[in-house]
């Protein structure tokens, strides 16, 4: 069991590694596709840190810390939210899709390769 001001202090450090490297794609990549990104990467790490054999304070720091921060529900959320207020239900609902359709299986080959590892 981790001392809950460790495991506090484990998840504050990952958050902020994730934030500055979702920060650091929305640099370089525009837009929705940014959310599309960060949300697919940070789901295909995600996988492989919950399927592989490493501790709870990995966990903690890498899984919780820093993939909660580096991928984005809140942009996912606004984006979508945006576009159908614009009128342009078509792009909600592409962008919905193309989120889920990138994120899911993002996962699940994580969670394969994480699993071949132990």
């Amino acid at each position: 069991m981790i001392d809950p001001l460790l495991a506090a202090v484990l998840v504050g450090l990952g958050g902020s590694g994730g934030a500055v490297g979702r920060h650091a794609v929305g640099l370089h990549i525009e837009g929705r596709r940014s959310v599309v990104a960060v949300n697919s990467l940070g789901s295909l790490a995600l996988g492989v840190l919950l399927a592989a054999p490493i501790g709870s304070g990995a966990i903690l720091f890498a899984a919780v810390g820093f993939c909660g921060a580096f991928t984005t529900f809140s942009s996912f959320a606004v984006e979508t939210v945006s576009a159908a207020a614009d009128g342009d239900n078509r792009a909600a609902v592409e962008f919905a899709v193309a989120n889920l359709a990138a994120a899911l299986p993002a996962f699940l080959v994580g969670a394969a390769v994480g699993g071949a590892l132990s």
